[in-house]
Protein backbone atom coordinates (compact mmCIF):
# COMPACT_ATOMS: atom_id res chain seq x y z
CA UNK A 1 0.00 0.00 0.00
CA UNK A 2 2.86 2.14 0.92
CA UNK A 3 5.06 1.43 -2.56
CA UNK A 4 1.18 2.40 -4.31
CA UNK A 5 1.03 5.63 -2.71
CA UNK A 6 4.59 6.89 -2.90
CA UNK A 7 3.72 6.16 -6.83
CA UNK A 8 1.34 9.47 -6.62
CA UNK A 9 3.54 11.79 -4.10
CA UNK A 10 4.57 14.56 -4.74
CA UNK A 11 7.93 15.07 -3.28
CA UNK A 12 9.46 18.47 -2.07
CA UNK A 13 10.89 21.10 -4.53
CA UNK A 14 14.31 22.17 -4.51
CA UNK A 15 15.22 24.76 -6.33
CA UNK A 16 13.55 23.14 -9.27
CA UNK A 17 12.94 26.02 -11.38
CA UNK A 18 16.55 26.94 -11.86
CA UNK A 19 18.06 23.92 -13.59
CA UNK A 20 14.62 24.05 -15.14
CA UNK A 21 14.84 27.46 -16.37
CA UNK A 22 18.79 26.53 -17.78
CA UNK A 23 18.14 23.19 -19.71
CA UNK A 24 14.67 25.10 -21.31
CA UNK A 25 17.31 27.80 -22.05
CA UNK A 26 19.56 25.43 -23.88
CA UNK A 27 17.04 23.86 -25.80
CA UNK A 28 15.21 26.72 -26.48
CA UNK A 29 18.03 28.84 -28.11
CA UNK A 30 19.33 25.86 -31.01
CA UNK A 31 15.86 25.30 -31.79
CA UNK A 32 14.81 29.32 -32.23
CA UNK A 33 18.03 29.68 -34.63
CA UNK A 34 17.34 26.33 -36.78
CA UNK A 35 13.79 27.82 -36.84
CA UNK A 36 15.08 31.17 -38.39
CA UNK A 37 17.30 29.74 -40.69
CA UNK A 38 14.58 27.00 -41.89
CA UNK A 39 16.55 23.73 -40.65
CA UNK A 40 14.12 22.21 -38.38
CA UNK A 41 15.36 19.16 -39.54
CA UNK A 42 18.51 19.10 -37.50
CA UNK A 43 16.53 19.83 -34.75
CA UNK A 44 16.46 16.33 -33.34
CA UNK A 45 20.52 16.31 -33.71
CA UNK A 46 20.48 19.97 -31.36
CA UNK A 47 18.01 18.53 -28.69
CA UNK A 48 20.12 15.57 -28.16
CA UNK A 49 23.17 17.71 -27.67
CA UNK A 50 20.92 20.10 -25.26
CA UNK A 51 20.50 17.12 -22.80
CA UNK A 52 23.71 17.91 -21.80
CA UNK A 53 22.24 20.63 -19.50
CA UNK A 54 19.82 17.69 -18.02
CA UNK A 55 22.71 16.46 -16.25
CA UNK A 56 24.11 17.75 -12.90
CA UNK A 57 21.77 18.97 -11.06
CA UNK A 58 22.75 21.73 -8.22
CA UNK A 59 26.24 20.44 -8.39
CA UNK A 60 29.45 22.44 -7.54
CA UNK A 61 30.78 24.47 -10.52
CA UNK A 62 33.64 22.29 -11.12
CA UNK A 63 31.27 19.21 -10.83
CA UNK A 64 29.15 20.28 -13.43
CA UNK A 65 31.54 21.28 -15.60
CA UNK A 66 33.17 17.54 -15.66
CA UNK A 67 29.97 16.13 -15.75
CA UNK A 68 28.50 17.57 -18.19
CA UNK A 69 31.33 17.50 -20.32
CA UNK A 70 31.50 13.97 -20.07
CA UNK A 71 27.59 13.81 -20.29
CA UNK A 72 28.33 16.16 -23.80
CA UNK A 73 30.87 13.97 -25.19
CA UNK A 74 29.15 10.62 -25.14
CA UNK A 75 25.48 12.32 -25.89
CA UNK A 76 27.68 13.43 -29.62
CA UNK A 77 29.07 10.21 -30.47
CA UNK A 78 25.63 8.88 -29.96
CA UNK A 79 24.49 11.08 -32.23
CA UNK A 80 27.51 10.19 -34.76
CA UNK A 81 26.76 6.45 -34.49
CA UNK A 82 23.12 6.77 -34.87
CA UNK A 83 24.04 9.34 -37.50
CA UNK A 84 25.93 6.98 -39.12
CA UNK A 85 23.16 4.51 -38.97
CA UNK A 86 21.06 6.38 -40.51
CA UNK A 87 23.17 7.21 -43.55
CA UNK A 88 23.87 3.55 -44.12
CA UNK A 89 20.08 3.01 -43.78
CA UNK A 90 21.13 -0.33 -41.31
CA UNK A 91 18.32 -2.33 -40.26
CA UNK A 92 16.82 -2.45 -36.80
CA UNK A 93 18.13 -5.42 -35.91
CA UNK A 94 21.74 -3.97 -36.06
CA UNK A 95 20.12 -0.64 -34.52
CA UNK A 96 18.91 -2.65 -31.46
CA UNK A 97 22.39 -4.66 -30.93
CA UNK A 98 24.43 -1.87 -31.79
CA UNK A 99 22.62 0.34 -29.31
CA UNK A 100 22.61 -2.48 -26.68
CA UNK A 101 26.33 -2.29 -26.30
CA UNK A 102 26.36 1.90 -26.30
CA UNK A 103 23.81 1.48 -23.08
CA UNK A 104 25.75 -0.84 -21.57
CA UNK A 105 29.08 0.62 -22.18
CA UNK A 106 27.71 4.68 -20.90
CA UNK A 107 25.67 3.18 -18.18
CA UNK A 108 28.85 1.51 -16.66
CA UNK A 109 31.14 5.15 -17.71
CA UNK A 110 28.05 6.86 -15.75
CA UNK A 111 28.17 4.75 -12.79
CA UNK A 112 32.08 5.01 -12.38
CA UNK A 113 31.77 9.11 -12.73
CA UNK A 114 28.37 9.17 -10.94
CA UNK A 115 26.88 11.11 -13.56
CA UNK A 116 22.76 12.32 -12.48
CA UNK A 117 20.67 11.28 -14.10
CA UNK A 118 22.12 7.87 -13.77
CA UNK A 119 21.37 4.84 -16.26
CA UNK A 120 21.98 5.05 -19.91
CA UNK A 121 18.38 5.93 -20.78
CA UNK A 122 19.66 9.36 -22.88
CA UNK A 123 22.13 8.25 -24.39
CA UNK A 124 19.92 4.93 -25.42
CA UNK A 125 17.21 7.63 -26.53
CA UNK A 126 19.80 9.46 -28.91
CA UNK A 127 21.51 7.06 -30.32
CA UNK A 128 18.69 4.71 -31.32
CA UNK A 129 15.78 7.52 -32.48
CA UNK A 130 18.63 9.57 -34.48
CA UNK A 131 19.58 5.70 -36.32
CA UNK A 132 16.03 4.92 -36.88
CA UNK A 133 15.43 8.13 -39.11
CA UNK A 134 16.67 6.13 -42.26
CA UNK A 135 17.28 9.73 -44.09
CA UNK A 136 20.45 7.54 -46.41
CA UNK A 137 22.47 9.46 -48.23
CA UNK A 138 19.74 12.31 -49.18
CA UNK A 139 19.37 12.86 -45.79
CA UNK A 140 21.46 14.90 -43.12
CA UNK A 141 24.92 13.87 -43.35
CA UNK A 142 26.64 12.62 -39.83
CA UNK A 143 29.33 15.02 -39.91
CA UNK A 144 26.58 17.88 -40.10
CA UNK A 145 24.85 15.64 -37.17
CA UNK A 146 27.43 15.68 -34.95
CA UNK A 147 28.55 19.05 -35.18
CA UNK A 148 25.27 20.25 -34.17
CA UNK A 149 25.11 17.89 -31.51
CA UNK A 150 28.61 18.98 -30.28
CA UNK A 151 28.05 22.70 -30.83
CA UNK A 152 24.59 22.23 -28.65
CA UNK A 153 26.37 19.91 -26.10
CA UNK A 154 29.14 22.70 -25.70
CA UNK A 155 26.64 25.68 -25.14
CA UNK A 156 24.85 23.65 -22.44
CA UNK A 157 28.20 23.32 -20.83
CA UNK A 158 28.75 27.31 -20.89
CA UNK A 159 25.04 27.76 -19.66
CA UNK A 160 26.08 25.11 -17.15
CA UNK A 161 29.06 26.85 -15.82
CA UNK A 162 27.69 30.24 -15.28
CA UNK A 163 24.68 28.69 -13.64
CA UNK A 164 25.52 29.70 -10.09
CA UNK A 165 24.67 33.59 -11.24
CA UNK A 166 21.07 32.57 -10.85
CA UNK A 167 21.44 30.07 -8.25
CA UNK A 168 21.91 26.89 -8.92
CA UNK A 169 24.72 24.76 -7.03
CA UNK A 170 24.54 23.34 -3.54
CA UNK A 171 22.72 25.56 -0.42
CA UNK A 172 25.26 26.12 2.03
CA UNK A 173 25.15 24.15 5.34
CA UNK A 174 22.24 21.01 2.61
CA UNK A 175 23.84 17.47 2.04
CA UNK A 176 25.30 16.40 -1.34
CA UNK A 177 24.75 13.16 -2.33
CA UNK A 178 28.23 11.58 -1.79
CA UNK A 179 30.05 9.61 -4.72
CA UNK A 180 29.50 6.14 -4.76
CA UNK A 181 32.97 3.87 -5.65
CA UNK A 182 31.98 0.53 -7.26
CA UNK A 183 34.40 -2.92 -7.52
CA UNK A 184 34.81 -4.28 -11.17
CA UNK A 185 32.42 -6.56 -10.84
CA UNK A 186 29.55 -4.60 -9.68
CA UNK A 187 29.96 -2.61 -12.63
CA UNK A 188 30.54 -5.09 -15.21
CA UNK A 189 26.72 -6.24 -13.76
CA UNK A 190 25.73 -3.10 -14.02
CA UNK A 191 26.57 -3.22 -17.62
CA UNK A 192 25.04 -6.28 -18.45
CA UNK A 193 21.81 -5.24 -16.96
CA UNK A 194 21.59 -2.01 -19.10
CA UNK A 195 22.84 -4.47 -22.11
CA UNK A 196 20.76 -6.86 -21.47
CA UNK A 197 17.06 -4.71 -20.79
CA UNK A 198 17.28 -2.89 -23.81
CA UNK A 199 18.52 -5.49 -26.12
CA UNK A 200 15.49 -7.89 -24.81
CA UNK A 201 12.95 -4.85 -25.31
CA UNK A 202 14.31 -4.00 -28.50
CA UNK A 203 13.94 -7.45 -29.97
CA UNK A 204 10.49 -7.55 -28.75
CA UNK A 205 10.05 -4.24 -29.92
CA UNK A 206 11.13 -5.08 -33.59
CA UNK A 207 8.89 -8.33 -33.29
CA UNK A 208 5.85 -6.23 -32.14
CA UNK A 209 6.61 -3.74 -35.30
CA UNK A 210 6.84 -6.38 -38.18
CA UNK A 211 3.94 -8.21 -36.89
CA UNK A 212 1.37 -5.62 -36.08
CA UNK A 213 1.55 -3.17 -39.44
CA UNK A 214 0.45 -0.25 -37.49
CA UNK A 215 3.17 0.00 -35.09
CA UNK A 216 6.25 1.70 -35.75
CA UNK A 217 9.49 3.19 -33.50
CA UNK A 218 10.77 0.14 -31.56
CA UNK A 219 13.38 2.01 -29.60
CA UNK A 220 10.51 3.40 -27.58
CA UNK A 221 10.46 -0.19 -25.91
CA UNK A 222 14.24 0.17 -25.73
CA UNK A 223 13.99 3.48 -23.83
CA UNK A 224 11.12 2.37 -21.82
CA UNK A 225 13.51 -1.06 -20.88
CA UNK A 226 16.28 1.08 -19.47
CA UNK A 227 14.76 3.69 -18.11
CA UNK A 228 13.64 1.83 -15.00
CA UNK A 229 17.11 0.17 -13.95
CA UNK A 230 18.38 3.36 -12.35
CA UNK A 231 16.88 3.40 -8.76
CA UNK A 232 19.37 1.65 -6.76
CA UNK A 233 16.59 -0.66 -4.73
CA UNK A 234 14.48 -3.12 -6.67
CA UNK A 235 11.38 -1.75 -4.75
CA UNK A 236 12.09 1.79 -6.57
CA UNK A 237 12.75 0.20 -10.10
CA UNK A 238 9.74 -1.83 -10.26
CA UNK A 239 7.92 1.64 -9.45
CA UNK A 240 9.85 3.31 -11.91
CA UNK A 241 8.35 1.00 -14.29
CA UNK A 242 4.59 1.15 -13.61
CA UNK A 243 5.25 4.92 -13.11
CA UNK A 244 6.72 4.81 -17.23
CA UNK A 245 3.48 3.27 -18.22
CA UNK A 246 1.58 5.71 -16.34
CA UNK A 247 3.26 9.28 -17.22
CA UNK A 248 3.56 7.72 -20.61
CA UNK A 249 -0.35 7.24 -20.88
CA UNK A 250 -0.60 10.14 -19.28
CA UNK A 251 1.60 12.18 -22.31
CA UNK A 252 0.08 10.53 -24.94
CA UNK A 253 -3.29 12.25 -23.96
CA UNK A 254 -0.76 15.49 -23.54
CA UNK A 255 0.27 15.22 -26.90
CA UNK A 256 -3.02 14.05 -28.81
CA UNK A 257 -4.68 17.08 -27.85
CA UNK A 258 -1.57 19.28 -28.60
CA UNK A 259 -1.09 17.26 -32.09
CA UNK A 260 -5.22 17.59 -32.95
CA UNK A 261 -4.76 21.06 -33.61
CA UNK A 262 -2.78 22.41 -37.18
CA UNK A 263 0.02 23.73 -35.60
CA UNK A 264 3.23 25.96 -37.68
CA UNK A 265 6.72 24.95 -37.19
CA UNK A 266 7.27 27.74 -34.60
CA UNK A 267 4.41 26.54 -32.58
CA UNK A 268 5.48 23.28 -32.31
CA UNK A 269 9.25 24.79 -31.15
CA UNK A 270 7.24 26.69 -28.39
CA UNK A 271 5.40 24.29 -26.72
CA UNK A 272 8.55 21.92 -27.07
CA UNK A 273 10.28 24.60 -24.68
CA UNK A 274 7.55 25.19 -22.94
CA UNK A 275 6.64 21.63 -22.15
CA UNK A 276 10.66 20.54 -21.56
CA UNK A 277 10.49 23.57 -18.45
CA UNK A 278 7.67 21.78 -16.85
CA UNK A 279 9.13 18.63 -17.45
CA UNK A 280 12.31 19.47 -15.12
CA UNK A 281 10.48 21.11 -13.34
CA UNK A 282 8.87 17.81 -11.96
CA UNK A 283 11.21 15.47 -12.68
CA UNK A 284 12.56 14.88 -9.22
CA UNK A 285 9.41 15.15 -7.62
CA UNK A 286 7.14 12.52 -9.27
CA UNK A 287 8.29 10.90 -12.08
CA UNK A 288 4.83 9.64 -13.70
CA UNK A 289 4.00 13.45 -13.67
CA UNK A 290 7.10 14.58 -15.47
CA UNK A 291 6.49 12.34 -18.38
CA UNK A 292 2.93 14.04 -19.02
CA UNK A 293 5.11 16.95 -20.18
CA UNK A 294 8.14 14.87 -21.31
CA UNK A 295 6.30 12.55 -23.71
CA UNK A 296 5.00 15.32 -25.97
CA UNK A 297 8.31 16.65 -26.09
CA UNK A 298 9.67 13.46 -27.67
CA UNK A 299 6.69 12.85 -29.91
CA UNK A 300 6.72 16.30 -31.53
CA UNK A 301 10.68 15.75 -31.70
CA UNK A 302 10.00 12.85 -33.61
CA UNK A 303 7.34 14.48 -35.64
CA UNK A 304 9.68 16.89 -36.79
CA UNK A 305 12.28 14.54 -38.16
CA UNK A 306 10.34 11.47 -39.37
CA UNK A 307 6.41 13.03 -39.51
CA UNK A 308 3.92 9.76 -39.52
CA UNK A 309 0.09 10.03 -38.92
CA UNK A 310 -0.64 10.96 -35.67
CA UNK A 311 -2.98 8.16 -34.27
CA UNK A 312 -0.16 5.66 -35.11
CA UNK A 313 2.53 7.59 -33.50
CA UNK A 314 0.34 7.01 -30.44
CA UNK A 315 -0.37 3.77 -30.50
CA UNK A 316 3.37 3.07 -30.76
CA UNK A 317 4.48 4.95 -28.23
CA UNK A 318 2.27 3.51 -25.92
CA UNK A 319 2.56 0.02 -26.94
CA UNK A 320 6.51 0.13 -27.06
CA UNK A 321 6.55 1.87 -23.45
CA UNK A 322 4.65 -1.32 -22.05
CA UNK A 323 6.86 -3.71 -23.48
CA UNK A 324 9.64 -1.66 -22.32
CA UNK A 325 9.09 -1.21 -18.73
CA UNK A 326 7.42 -5.31 -18.78
CA UNK A 327 11.00 -6.14 -19.87
CA UNK A 328 12.74 -4.08 -17.49
CA UNK A 329 10.38 -5.16 -14.13
CA UNK A 330 11.90 -8.81 -15.66
CA UNK A 331 15.01 -7.66 -15.70
CA UNK A 332 14.64 -6.15 -11.87
CA UNK A 333 12.72 -9.46 -10.89
CA UNK A 334 15.43 -11.90 -11.95
CA UNK A 335 18.37 -9.63 -10.67
CA UNK A 336 16.55 -9.43 -7.20
CA UNK A 337 15.86 -13.28 -7.28
CA UNK A 338 19.75 -13.76 -7.97
CA UNK A 339 21.04 -11.44 -5.13
CA UNK A 340 18.41 -12.98 -2.68
CA UNK A 341 18.19 -16.36 -3.51
CA UNK A 342 16.92 -17.32 -0.30
CA UNK A 343 13.90 -15.55 -1.07
CA UNK A 344 13.43 -17.92 -4.06
CA UNK A 345 14.44 -20.92 -2.20
CA UNK A 346 11.95 -19.92 0.53
CA UNK A 347 9.00 -19.43 -1.78
CA UNK A 348 9.79 -22.83 -3.67
CA UNK A 349 9.36 -24.99 -0.38
CA UNK A 350 6.42 -22.80 0.15
CA UNK A 351 4.66 -23.49 -2.81
CA UNK A 352 5.81 -27.41 -2.65
CA UNK A 353 4.29 -27.37 0.75
CA UNK A 354 0.96 -25.93 -0.48
CA UNK A 355 0.68 -28.12 -3.67
CA UNK A 356 0.84 -31.54 -0.83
Amino acid sequence: MNQLKAMFELNPSNRDHIPAFRIAFGIAVPLLLLLAINRLDLAIYATFGAFTGLFARHESRRSRFLRQSLAGTILTLCALTGAIMSWYMVGFWVIVVVTSFISSGAAMLAAQYNLRPAGSIFFVFAVSAIASIHGGQEGVHPLLATVVAAVTAGFCVVLGAFAHLIGEGPQPGSETLPDQTYTHRELRGHGLRFFIAPLVAGFLGVLSVTTIPELSHPYWAMVAGVAPLTPPHHAGRIQRALQRILGTLAGVVTAAFLLSFPTLPWQVVVWIIILQFLGEIYIGRNYALALTFITPVALMMTQMAHPIPVDALLLARTIETVIGAFVAMGIVALGYSIDNPHIVIKFGQTMKNESR
